[in-house]
Order: structure tokens, then sequence, then C-alpha cells
């Protein structure tokens, strides 16, 4: 596949293509779809551990005494009251409280215990988050003594890796110096890399992920980004390691029930409908939209978002209607084959009175009809015992 030539490309762009891996133009960035299957890739990392390049990831970085009141005047989620160390899933909503974008906030101290927030945004919408943020981010902040705020996009300094799977940190522990079977989920810290490609430099490393297992996602120098690369790869091997694609990670978090912005989430649709009121705290700051979404939190939603089980193999892919009887009543809005369950499963947003749990509804593939019923999210649960 001939891509533009203008494309961004990440630190490990050379190694994707020295490997293999089937380049595609994602959101204005070159990146793999696939090294070898999707369904191989989605298998190891349910099975064993995966290793998937995410460093188009937008990082804006936020610090200075009033880094933590800006950005829960930013965000829909409370900010001041995390601990260190702490990630929370956010929102960035609009006046009328559409979904901007859905982020993840994270609170850290650098080497000389100075406080600093990282903001990870959607690749797709990091150059609309930063303007928002610009907009929001007035100068006479700046002349008002303990409320000064440095904003940093960080995104090219940086390269960022999911390793996922449940062999994760039997994978990664040797490689840093926290002890990572101690870490929570959603939480994260400053770490020494050790091995001789990190150059004793450190990183960022926290227990997200986007797949629905555990696992990890590493923040690094975007110079020292391939060697630490290769080291994990290295590492991984006796441990049943592959490089993932964009493939897997959308396989992946279908089954987790995770929304992605473009499908589930945009500025047409609100957290109420897509199932994300728990990231909506309505008291305290005010920020963008939050006045709308009272409004919307007290009335009755107009439209659910719910996962549908396929009886066949066929994939309902975005855009296929949804029926009820003859009467359409919503549109799919991701879908695909299930490797971990062996069916095809999607999301849809559909009114309310069709969104219970074991609702007989159609979803119509290219002309055919094909059954379908409405299943619980999520569709996969990893067990964390």
């Amino acid at each position: 596949m001939n891509l533009p030539a203008l494309l961004n490309k990440t630190p490990l762009h050379d190694w994707h293509i020295s490997h293999g891996g089937r380049m595609v133009d994602f959101a204005g960035w070159a990146l793999p779809i696939q090294y070898t299957s999707i369904i191989d890739e989605h298998n190891a990392i349910r099975n064993a551990v995966g290793i998937a390049d995410i460093s188009h990831m937008g990082r804006l970085r936020f610090e200075g005494p009033g880094a933590a009141v800006f950005l829960a005047e930013l965000l829909t989620r409370r900010v001041a009251d995390m601990a260190l160390g702490q990630i929370r899933y956010s929102l960035i909503t609009n006046e009328q409280g559409g979904i901007i974008d859905d982020v993840l906030v994270g609170y850290y101290h650098d080497e000389f215990g100075q406080p600093f927030y990282v903001l990870v945004v959607n690749a797709s919408n990091r150059a609309k988050v930063v303007e928002w943020i610009r907009r929001h981010l007035p100068p006479e902040r700046a002349e008002r003594p303990g409320h000064e705020v440095i904003f940093t996009d960080v995104t090219r300094l940086w390269a960022m890796f999911a390793v996922q799977g449940p062999r994760s940190v039997e994978l990664l522990q040797p490689l840093v110096d926290v002890d990572l079977a101690l870490m929570k989920y959603y939480r994260g810290a400053q770490a020494r890399i050790l091995h001789p490609a990190a150059q004793r430099q450190g990183g960022i490393i926290s227990r997200t992920g986007y797949t629905g297992e555990d696992g990890f996602e590493l923040s690094v120098g975007a110079g020292i980004a391939p060697g630490v690369w290769q080291a994990i790869i290295d590492l991984g091997r006796p441990l049943g390691l592959v490089p993932a694609g964009l493939g897997a990670r959308d396989t992946l978090r279908l089954e987790a029930g995770m929304p992605l912005y473009g499908h589930e989430l945009s500025e047409s649709i609100n957290p109420f409908q897509a199932g994300l009121g728990y990231a909506c705290h309505l008291t305290g700051y005010d920020f963008p939209g939050r006045d709308a979404l009272r409004r919307i939190a007290a009335e009755p939603t107009d439209i659910a978002r719910v996962g549908l089980a396929l009886e066949g193999k066929r994939p309902a892919r975005q855009g296929c209607a949804v029926y009820a009887g003859d009467r359409k009543i919503g549109e799919v809005t991701s879908g695909s084959y299930s490797p971990t369950l062996g069916t095809s499963i999607a999301m849809a947003y559909v009114p309310p009175e069709f969104a219970a749990v074991g609702t007989e509804l159609v979803v119509d593939i290219r002309g055919h009809r094909e059954p379908a019923r409405v299943a619980a999210l999520p569709f996969y649960r990893r067990d964390k015992k």
C-alpha cells in the first residue's frame, strides 16, 4: 500500500517496515495494522503477551501552581483530589455536553519533587484538543501569581508502547525499578529503565491499556525508543510475545466493550448516551458543558450504547442498520468477528426500550438480515484472580 509521504512517523517506523508491518494511514500517522494475522496477534495478547506501538497518541504535559485547577476546569472528572501516581479516565466536552475527546489524566512528580500532569488524548483529536486547551488558557492566567500553568505538547518527544497480556508483569519487571505486581490498575510511576538501551534514562509506566487484559503502557524518550522496544521484544520471545498492530487492538477493545472516538464517541454523543456518566462529576469545579450535562442527566436518554451478539460469523461494520422487526432503530458503530468468542459482535446505539439484555434484533449486513441479540458489555472480562 502506497502511503502519503507526509504522514507522521513514530520512532519505531523503520522497525515496523523491516519486520513486515502492513502500514496504513491512521489519523495522519503511518502505523502497522498487522504483522502476521490479526487473530494470531489478538490471541497472543489474550493468552500471553503482546506489544504495540502507540506513540501516535497525544501526550500533553501540564505543570505549575495553577495546573490542577486548570485541568479541573477543563475535564469532566475531578483532578484536585488525585493521589500521586493516580490516573483517571475523563472526558472533554463542548458547551452542549458533546464529547470532544476521551482522555486519561495522570498525576506525577518529577525528579525534583515538582508536580505535573500528563493528559493522553486520541491521535485523531490531538490538534483539536490542543486548540481547545489554548482557548481556555488565556494569557491573563499566567499574570496571576500562584495560578501559572506551563502547557507542553510532548507527543513527538516521547514514544509510547502498550505491553498487554497476562504475562506482562513477568516480562517488564526486569526492565524497571518499580514493583509492578504491587502497582494497582489505573496507577503509574516514573521508573528507571534497567537496560543499556535506555542510556540511564527513565520513563513513565502505568497499569493501563485498551485491550481488556492486564498490562502496562510505557512512555520513554523518542531517542531511546527503538533500543527499549527491541529489548522488550528480545526478553519477551520466550514468553510468547508478538508485536501487534491496530487490527488486534481494535478487536481486543471491542471485546472489552471499550468505546472508540469516531465510532461510539463524537461531539454529537453525550456521556450519558455512551454509558459514561460515571466520568462526569457535576459538582465542584465548573468545566465547559457542565451545565448542559446537568440538564441532560436529569432527563431520560433518547439512545443508549449496547452490545450486539450476532448468530453468525459475518461481521457487522460501522453504519450497518439495526432493526426491530421492520423498524430501523439505529446503526452499528463498531463490529468485528471476535477471536476469543468465536462469533461476531458489535456495538450500536438504540432507543432505551430496545436496550435490555436479551432483546432480539436484526442487523442488515450488505443486504443480508442477520439475527442479533442485545448482549451485556463487556463481551469479554478477564479473570482477575
